[in-house]
């Protein structure tokens, strides 16, 4: 046998431990098998699967795992977004702003502005702060910058000061490859700037985070 072949192997006896997983325990640690299989990108659908499960273990599992294998999950999460199932989907949400591929950008931009979960509007407006943009020419990382922004700027007006807080950090992390000149870099810190403000933010967390962020642009 061929090592090629029994890695295969080993992916298919995970595969099947996972459909035959009885009880929650058992389906948590099969999921976590299955991240650690030599051929992880064979099981994407059985992670992304476990996304829609009433299973939290099992989800942050394989969130952590959709995350590491990068670009190669963002199709399947994509094809399997389900409008009917919110817990799915928020994972879903949470997958897509960790990897920081610009495919999920129109899903992190109304997550962040609809969804009802604070902790999934959080997510996503970090993960708005962290796409990958070097692979793109750069008249689209600008239009992608632009979109970032906007979608930025209106988070700072969230219910919840952890939605706040994670808009800080995804304009810090939006604007600090850019060079000073940059508008974008002016407007994130203008953003910055108003979450500083007292008179604007009324948390004081939220203020000394966006104030950590200015510092860090300043200095950089």
């Amino acid at each position: 046998m061929t090592a090629a072949s029994g890695d295969s192997r080993l992916a298919v006896d995970r595969i099947r431990a996972f459909e035959q997983a009885g009880s929650a325990e058992e389906l948590v640690v099969a999921t976590r098998r299955l991240i650690a299989c030599d051929d992880p990108l064979a099981t994407v659908p059985q992670l992304v699967q476990v996304l829609g499960f009433n299973n939290p273990g099992a989800a942050v599992a394989a969130v952590d795992g959709l995350i590491a294998l990068g670009p190669a999950a963002v199709g399947p999460l994509l094809a399997n977004l389900d409008a009917h199932n919110y817990g799915a989907r928020a994972w879903a949400v949470r997958a897509l702003a960790g990897i920081g591929d610009t495919r999920g950008l129109d899903v992190l931009e109304d997550a962040l502005a609809t969804d009802v979960g604070p902790s999934v509007r959080r997510a996503a407006a970090r993960g708005l702060g962290a796409l990958r943009l070097e692979s793109l020419a750069e008249e689209q990382q600008h239009l992608v910058r632009e979109r970032c922004l906007g979608a930025l700027e209106s988070g700072r007006g969230d219910g919840e000061w952890v939605v706040r807080y994670a808009v800080a950090v995804g304009l810090e992390g939006l604007a600090l490859p850019l060079p000073p000149a940059d508008p974008h870099r002016d407007r994130a810190e203008a953003s910055l700037g108003q979450l500083q403000d007292p008179e604007r933010e009324d948390t004081l967390v939220v203020r000394l985070r966006a104030g950590v962020a200015i510092h860090r642009l300043n200095t950089r």
